[in-house]
């Protein structure tokens, strides 16, 4: 009885046959004649076959002539956004730490559009490998100038070759990451001649031993053939990697601290449960609250309030409308915030639109029948002034504007909060003064039942306790401010 012995076949990693593929054909690779990507594809596979990751691994493809790997890679597989695979990568590793993360991408894709994302998963040494196939040129999309297109080279968007000082010089990929601390190991290979091929298969090989041990981010880089863009035959296109492309991108290791790398463990388990991950996201920072079904009784919460606190940047005017909606949103009002700020850290102008409502917030944006209109500044008055409704209330600050003609049923309150709060200790707690002042005004003309009026109160300090609970001298300072704005309103009227 005769036996038969393979020694040479396809890579069980791989589908047979490959029914992914789109037309009749199912057992070859669909990749142009003398195209490396089908060379590099047999060595990875057999690479995971041979270390037996095959069921953990997370193939992960973006646009290009890249991304039909999932046609062939019998494993986990992702396509992705052009540029976005270490990103995805990254989330996948983290997500599911147990898993074997693959990045392949061609130059265009890797050294352009992706090129942030794939240096910062570098820099971070995520537990990845990657495989960067540069053949100098966009191939899926008919062969223009990529940013490893050599000076002089012809591509369809270069016709009469690359020049350096319009298009700059390529990129050498493999050398700016090798400035980086984290990379474990950096290797620049070929697919041209047997020898070649041979050294990019022990190149793969370790970027694979690196992965299954966790040793952190590898990266080879593969200088490929691609005979129909660069329309070239085998051996030009030989020629042209070995005596061209290595000029600008040698070939060799550039940098290999497999050894010296600790095999890495796997970390705690990944919580799952919707409830826990909102638990961990979101912890409970004060104590109290209300019921899910609890309403405020005072008719003025019937109602959508629209309210615009406008100033400079630096007197809080984004912290105050925050906290005011953090406050409604503790009572279980509908909420939007919409914050609105110039380029300037500190000096130029900043608002905010809070609108609270029982029901739907259709729109953020507050530009008309503005309830409440807090102002610090003459401009921010003179800007929003004519949004205050007839009926509403405006709180300005009288340090820096005389007051405002009232018009209709405007009730209008002059406050010194930058005094007050300076009085207190911090001239940061303005905001908290100014919401001091409100629950004085508030209870006299909204008005408040007694009910709300205390709840005011008490909302105040636990929406302040959820943002501040861990500084408790801030908490003091600006509960102080608070009482001291109550205090000055009340003496006001």
């Amino acid at each position: 009885m005769s036996m038969e012995k393979v020694k040479f076949g396809r890579s069980k990693v791989f589908f047979d046959p490959f029914n992914r593929r789109p037309g009749p054909i199912k057992k070859n690779m669909h990749y142009c004649p003398g195209c490396g990507h089908g060379i590099l594809h047999k060595l990875i596979a057999e690479a995971i076959e041979h270390y037996g990751i095959q069921q953990d691994v997370a193939f992960i493809a973006p646009v290009g002539c890249a991304v039909f790997a999932y046609y062939y890679f019998n494993t986990g597989a992702i396509s992705v956004p052009h540029g976005r695979a270490p990103a995805v990568g990254t989330g996948v590793g983290r997500a599911n730490p147990e898993k074997f993360v693959i990045s392949y991408q061609g130059d265009g894709d890797l050294a352009a559009i992706g090129f942030n994302e794939f240096i910062q998963a570098a820099n971070r040494g995520e537990k990845m490998t990657i495989f960067f196939v540069n053949n100098t040129n966009y191939g899926m999309t008919g062969g223009q100038m990529a940013p490893t297109t050599l000076p002089g080279q012809k591509t369809t968007t270069t016709p009469f070759g690359r020049n350096p000082l319009t298009e700059g010089y390529p990129i050498n990929v493999s050398s700016l990451i090798n400035t980086l601390t984290s990379p474990v190991y950096i290797e620049r290979v070929a697919l041209t001649s047997t020898a070649r091929i041979a050294a990019a298969k022990k190149a793969v090989y370790k970027g694979i031993e690196n992965l299954r041990d966790r040793k952190g981010f590898s990266f080879i880089e593969v200088l490929a053939p691609c005979p129909i863009n660069l329309r070239m035959t085998t051996e030009q296109l030989n020629d042209f990697i070995e005596n061209k492309m290595t000029e600008f991108f040698p070939i060799g290791c550039v940098r290999d601290r497999s050894a010296e790398t600790a095999v890495g463990e796997l970390p705690p388990a990944t919580i799952h449960e919707p409830a826990e991950v909102m638990a961990k996201l979101f912890p409970l920072r004060q104590e109290g609250g209300v019921a899910d079904d609890f309403r405020n009784d005072s008719e003025i919460f019937n109602r959508e309030l629209r309210i615009r606190m406008s100033g400079f940047g630096g007197q809080g005017i984004l912290s105050l409308g925050h906290n005011f909606a953090n406050m409604a949103r503790l009572r279980n009002f509908n909420v939007s915030w919409m914050p609105s700020y110039g380029p300037e850290q500190r000096g130029g102008a900043a608002s905010c639109a809070v609108i609270l409502s029982r029901g739907v917030i259709s729109n953020p944006m507050v530009d008309n029948n503005c309830d409440l209109l807090i102002a610090l500044t003459q401009m921010a008055l003179d800007k929003f002034g004519h949004q205050l409704s007839d009926n509403g209330i405006l709180i300005y600050d009288r340090s820096a504007m005389s007051k405002p003609e009232v018009k209709g049923n405007q009730k209008v309150f002059g406050l010194d909060a930058l005094a007050i709060a300076n009085s207190v200790g911090n001239p940061k707690c303005a905001n908290s003064v100014i919401l001091g002042a409100l629950a004085v005004i508030l209870k006299k003309y909204a008005p408040l039942t007694e009910g709300d009026a205390a709840d005011y109160d008490k909302v105040y300090r636990e929406a302040l306790t959820e943002s501040f609970g861990s500084k408790p001298k801030v908490l003091e300072q600006n509960f102080a401010a608070f009482e001291a704005g109550k205090a000055a309103m009340a003496a006001e009227l």
